[in-house]
């Protein structure tokens, strides 16, 4: 029973104390709310910087993903070690012999994807484009990728077997060479079209899906559903239009611009116009025989390994069969997802840490200026505190109040700065690449607004120690 009572006590005077701080901060309002600016500035930043970072992590993760994941490995030639320079003519490069030998040599590999780049240019309905990747693939460089066909069909084996004109191409390069949904108001379906690639007519048999990032499809659909007049739509939409397919995250308009050819076509019917530099590595034989019968060289070769976690042991038995392959000479590279991967975490870390820096900055200036205002608040209120000593207060009691007032103000600040932190991201997001847009998690407002409640506590410390400590006394003399 006595117990409860003491509670009771305890809330009632902890009430008041509260109430005499929050009289002290609104008799001095602008002094408080200048005061209140550091935390604001530092909370806001805080948010803003979080919700950027947050942003860009899922930006290039969604990436990531859409060129094919961690399991993904991309083998290509490179320069021989300086120690092999003297066995320069022999190099093969990779070829499709390399293909065949990792087929039925490399357990830890699942699937194989060969591929020989075309600099090409398409031509059709009277317009011309040039796409970012043409290349000559296997029917398998479908799931390699993460392509999805939209309409029509993929090349098949048969279409590589007998080296037929056909290809697949993206919306980037419907929408050059035909038009594009937003521009004619309907979907162009150009399968059963001819274009024409390097003056060669080739039939459209598959169009991909159109690909984009989460964020861009939602402005997307926003504008699609915005009325003319209003915010986003007609002179917004019109340039939504123009522009939207290039203001997207870079990977998903090389995927949207993709064009794939049977890989014997190009082997059989482009090699002659070729050179071993650049994009157009060469398809000549290997030995320079330069026939359709030779080995064909590849640009690149693309592996998927049965998982992450068996990536470093894939990676040593391919190199032990291309090692074999090519008599020893170590004229391949290994590019791996897992590269990419790490240099995403090491740059979100690297953000993450500097905003955390800068916004700590701003907090620690607000709380030397709540210190300050504090320190000057008990030196106008030496005589009141005094009175209050003289009348029967603690210097506990004395000390909870100056302590209060200090995260009164903290905790305002810091509600205040949620609220400017949203404006503030609205303004990054206007400045923001669409796939990088901020977003705001709710883990970052708790943790802004927790270091905020603890700036307070540290900042009015000292104050209330000092103000605990005056002797009755000497305060009331205080002039």
């Amino acid at each position: 029973m006595r117990a409860a009572e003491e509670i009771r006590h305890t809330r009632a005077q902890f009430g008041i104390v509260l109430v005499a701080g929050l009289r002290e901060i609104w008799a001095h309002k602008f002094r408080s709310l200048l005061t209140m600016l550091g935390i604001i500035l530092g909370v806001s930043s805080l948010v803003a910087m979080s919700a950027l970072v947050a942003g860009m992590e899922k930006g290039a993760k969604e990436a990531l993903v859409a060129i094919g994941g961690l399991e993904k490995i991309r083998v290509e030639s490179q320069e021989l070690p300086p120690d092999q320079r003297h066995l320069t003519d022999q190099a093969v490069g990779i070829t499709i012999n390399d293909v065949y030998a990792l087929a039925k040599n490399s357990t830890l590999v699942t699937r194989l994807s060969p591929e020989m780049r075309l600099p090409a240019t398409l031509s059709a309905n009277g317009k011309t484009f040039r796409p970012w990747l043409c290349n000559g693939v296997w029917p398998v460089a479908l799931e390699m990728s993460e392509h999805v066909i939209a309409h029509g069909r993929m090349i098949n084996d048969i279409d590589d077997e007998m080296a037929r004109n056909v290809c697949v191409i993206g919306t980037a390069t419907r929408d050059q060479l035909w038009g594009s949904p937003e521009e004619i108001g309907r979907e162009i379906i150009p399968v059963g079209e001819t274009v024409y690639i390097n003056g060669m007519p080739f039939v459209v048999v598959g169009l991909f899906q159109h690909y984009e990032s989460e964020q861009d499809r939602k402005e997307r659909l926003a504008r699609e559903l915005a009325p003319p007049e209003a915010p986003g739509g007609g002179v917004a939409r019109d340039r939504g239009r123009r522009f939207g397919g290039r203001r997207g995250n870079f990977v998903f308009h090389l995927k949207n611009s993709t064009v794939y050819l049977p890989l014997n076509t190009v082997w059989m019917k482009f090699r002659s116009g070729l050179s071993f530099s650049g994009l157009g590595s060469s398809f000549q034989s290997v030995g320079g025989a330069g026939g359709a019968t030779g080995d064909p060289r590849l640009s690149t070769l693309e592996m998927r390994i049965a998982g992450v976690e068996v990536l470093t042991e894939a990676l040593q038995q391919v190199r032990n069969v291309l090692m074999s392959t090519h008599k020893g000479i170590e004229d391949f590279s290994f590019r791996t997802q897992e590269d990419w991967a790490e240099q995403i975490n090491v740059f979100i870390r690297n953000a993450r840490l500097s905003g955390v820096l800068i916004a700590g900055i701003s907090l620690l200036v607000g709380g030397i200026g709540i210190m300050n205002i504090m320190l000057a608040s008990i030196s106008e209120r030496v005589r009141e505190i005094g009175i209050r000593k003289s009348v029967g207060a603690s210097g506990a009691d004395v000390f909870v109040q100056i302590l209060v007032e200090s995260v009164v103000i903290a905790v305002f600040g810091g509600i205040a700065g949620l609220a400017a932190s949203f404006g503030l991201v609205q303004l990054l997001a206007s400045v923001s690449p669409t796939e990088n847009a901020p977003i705001v998690q709710a883990s970052s407002l708790l943790i802004a607004f927790g270091f905020s409640a603890l700036v307070g506590v540290l900042a009015g410390v000292f104050p209330a120690i000092k103000a605990a400590r005056l002797n009755p006394i000497q305060a009331l003399r205080y002039e």
